[in-house]
């Protein structure tokens, strides 16, 4: 599946809800999530722009592979590809036996809304701030996922600094910078 995402930070997510709510968007869930982000023994994902991330949600733990930011596109783009896991704790054991080592954790709360075939989170992150990301793929309801995602964008009067980094990305460069 290829993510297509505008990630934007924001200062007011309770009237971004608000807006969504007005627009009738329908919301799909409220949790907690942790990731917990691993490097290879192999490559350096840091270099090849590539993600590995265990998700510990309210409901469910999913293994997710990123590909590297696909240039092509003004928004975030890259290959996602997910997989639900019966046990996190078990998925790590595998992962460090086979040499992988974690690289961070990202904390978030995190409200799912669906709203004209996109998915818009609002996220609190745990050491970053407030997010907004608007989320499309190319379906029956969405034929270009960018111009779908900026018309949301303008439709909800959304205002904030767009970022194509990840909140690993983000976290990475804020504990580096705390070490120098």
């Amino acid at each position: 599946m290829l993510e297509i995402e505008l990630k934007i930070k924001v200062k007011d997510l309770p009237l971004i809800r608000e807006r969504l709510l007005l627009s009738h968007a329908t919301l799909l869930n409220k949790k907690h999530e942790r990731d917990v982000y691993y490097n290879a023994p192999h490559r350096d994902f840091g270099v090849t722009d590539e993600a590995l991330r265990i998700r510990f949600a309210d409901d469910c733990t999913v293994l997710t592979y990123k590909g590297p930011k696909i240039k092509e596109y003004s928004m975030k783009a890259r290959e996602e590809l997910n997989s639900g896991v019966e046990s996190g704790e078990i998925c790590e054991g595998i992962l460090q036996r086979l040499g992988f080592f974690r690289v961070a954790e990202v904390n978030k709360l995190r409200e799912n809304f669906r709203y004209r075939g996109a998915t818009i989170s609002l996220d609190e992150v745990e050491g970053l701030g407030s997010y907004i990301e608007i989320e499309a793929i190319q379906s029956d309801e969405i034929n270009n996922p960018p111009e779908s995602i900026e018309k949301t964008e303008k439709e909800l009067g959304i205002e904030g600094e767009p970022t194509l980094s990840s909140y690993l990305e983000m976290l990475l460069i804020k504990r580096k910078e705390a070490q120098s």
